[in-house]
């Protein structure tokens, strides 16, 4: 069955009508723990030399920002022992490589050694199909039929089990909203993905990503989904972490969060008209 599930990314903003003071709970804020973002993205016609992991913690509800960590040693290794080092920007936890050569359907290995111990991540790079030129526009689309909406499509390669995330930001949320689904019932078809915002209106750009992802990054962002509650059940799952294919080799208890991703990207921006 087709998975169409969004999620804002990083945050939930909650807002609430008619308040006139913000309300902050006293909350009890866990241990810091590592938060790895090692997603290699390598759009459609572009060499993907340029690559960027970035280090953080996690931190207490009401903080704006997650600290970047500093002093790692990252290198990511390819088939052919090929060594990709990614160097910090200082101080800023962003970890850059200018010499990646990324390669579809081969595995990469990450390696990250941080503060004497070791964490390693396997992952395959993974094609995605391009987004078709002719993306339409409906004036009253939406649930209720009064929001501009979009469609966007995509063939799927019928000679494989595919799965899909594409993103979607626009100038009227903060954050891009992902969505994730896999062939299972559609192999081999035009994939169609309709997207609407009571607030767009013409002249508003909205930015389309579609990346090629694996099977077992498909199931982390099904499980995420479940634990953020935005499946659209009136009944979610508790909150929890989801872990994904990072492990810590030296203590499996100090664990981090985040996923080792390889994903082909195509894009396309679109004018509200």
């Amino acid at each position: 069955m087709k998975l169409l599930q969004k999620i804002i990314v990083l945050s939930v903003v909650l807002f609430v009508a008619g308040c006139e003071k913000a309300v902050h709970a006293d909350l009890t804020t866990a241990s810091p723990r590592l938060v790895i973002d090692a997603s290699i993205n390598w759009k459609k016609n572009t060499a993907g030399n340029n690559q960027k992991i970035v280090l953080s913690t996690t931190t207490g509800y009401y903080s704006p920002q997650f600290p970047g960590v500093s002093g790692a040693v990252i290198t990511v290794t390819n088939p052919l022992n090929t060594v990709f080092e990614f160097i910090e920007t200082p101080g800023t936890g962003q970890y850059v490589c200018n010499n990646f050569i990324p390669v579809i359907g081969q595995t990469y290995n990450l390696k990250i050694v941080l503060n004497g111990e070791t964490y390693t991540a396997s992952e395959t790079f993974t094609s995605v199909p391009k987004i078709e030129d002719t993306i339409e526009q409906n004036n009253k689309g939406g649930e209720a039929g009064d929001e501009i909406e979009i469609t966007f499509s995509y063939k799927d390669d019928a000679s494989q089990a595919n799965a899909y995330l594409n993103s979607i930001s626009q100038p009227h949320t903060p954050f891009p909203e992902l969505e994730v689904e896999d062939d299972e019932h559609t192999n081999g078809n035009i994939m169609q993905e309709s997207y609407s915002h009571e607030k767009l209106k013409a002249g508003d750009q909205i930015d389309i990503k579609l990346y090629g992802i694996s099977k077992s990054y498909y199931n982390y962002m099904f499980k995420l989904i479940l634990a953020s509650g935005n499946d659209g059940n009136p009944f979610p799952a508790t909150p929890g972490e989801v872990r994904g294919n990072i492990i810590n080799q030296t203590n499996s208890q100090n664990y981090a969060l985040g996923y080792f991703r390889l994903a082909e990207m195509d894009t396309k921006i679109y004018t509200i008209k």
